[in-house]
């Protein structure tokens, strides 16, 4: 007979389940699409090879919770409770990506990008025109240009004719000769200087100044330091990826699983350099984690 606890695992299993069969709908779906079906949180979409493998997992430990129901098993599911409880409170650090939960009341309708593309420009279009615009594209008239008096027509000409008559004048004094500059008179050729021979001893050449060598206790980092913190930083990366494929070994993760898991975590190294540290420490973390 199924506990309460048993109860629960499997409705959030049904849960988990219809929430990944919509991500794999959803698959299809373009990235803006995707960003407006869903009151998402904020996060990474998930590619379908990880929803497929989360379908998988999960479909996996519902079968799991079934036979231990079958067998009597009342502790399975308290424990799996307790160790998810754990896992977000202590265990688990922050991972940017995940599949977030969806719900099919809450689903959106999207229109077709042609249609909300055609929308938006008539949108626009109707807002940039005037508001006599509207009404000439409804009737089909046009309202004739207002006749101009006798007094406002004196005036455009009169602005006129001073505007030609500014451009005439300037264009009549660029169109002006320059007159011819005068040659400029023969300068004689300078007379070159007799060299004056140096008397007494010469003085020797003053020598360059060596440079300063640096101060001991100065802030300016050497070589040497900076290539220590580099070493430091890259061991303190490495005991970090052991430490954490010790602890997903001993969770249950497959070994071809820990390069993508840890390599998702906050601050941790790229996937290539966490696939290179799991290879160049497997025995030792096999070790650490008993897998002797």
């Amino acid at each position: 007979m199924a506990t309460p606890a048993d109860q629960r695992l499997l409705d959030l299993l049904d849960k988990w389940l219809k929430s990944l069969e919509l991500h794999i709908k959803y698959s299809s779906l373009d990235d803006d699409s995707y960003s407006r079906i869903q009151p998402w949180p904020e996060h990474q979409r998930p590619s379908r090879w990880i929803i497929d493998l989360a379908k998988q997992k999960a479909l996996a430990l519902r079968a799991q919770v079934e036979e231990r129901i079958k067998a009597g098993d009342a502790k399975f599911s308290d424990s799996l409770e307790l160790m998810t409880f754990l896992a977000n409170l202590v265990g688990a650090e922050h991972i940017e990506r995940f599949i977030p939960l969806a719900h099919a009341d809450s689903e959106l309708t999207i229109a077709p990008a042609a249609a909300t593309a055609t929308t938006e420009r008539a949108g626009t279009a109707t807002a940039g025109a005037p508001s006599g615009a509207s009404s000439d594209s409804a009737t089909g008239t046009r309202e004739m240009p207002k006749f101009t008096g006798g007094k406002q027509r004196t005036t455009g000409t009169s602005g006129t004719e001073q505007v030609a008559r500014v451009e005439r004048n300037a264009l009549a004094k660029t169109a002006a000769p320059k007159p011819a500059s005068k040659p400029a008179a023969a300068r004689p050729a300078p007379a070159k200087p007799v060299p004056v021979k140096p008397t007494g001893t010469p003085k020797p050449a003053p020598e360059k100044a060596a440079p300063a060598k640096q101060v001991a206790g100065s802030d300016q980092p050497t070589t040497a330091d900076v290539s220590r913190s580099h070493t430091a930083r890259a061991d303190a990366a490495r005991d970090q990826v052991i430490a954490d494929a010790v602890r997903l070994v001993q969770w249950g993760r497959k070994w071809y699983e820990l390069a993508e898991v840890i390599a998702r975590m906050a601050d941790r190294p790229s996937l290539t350099d966490v696939r290179r540290i799991l290879k160049d420490n497997k025995a030792d973390i096999d070790k650490k984690a008993g897998r002797t």
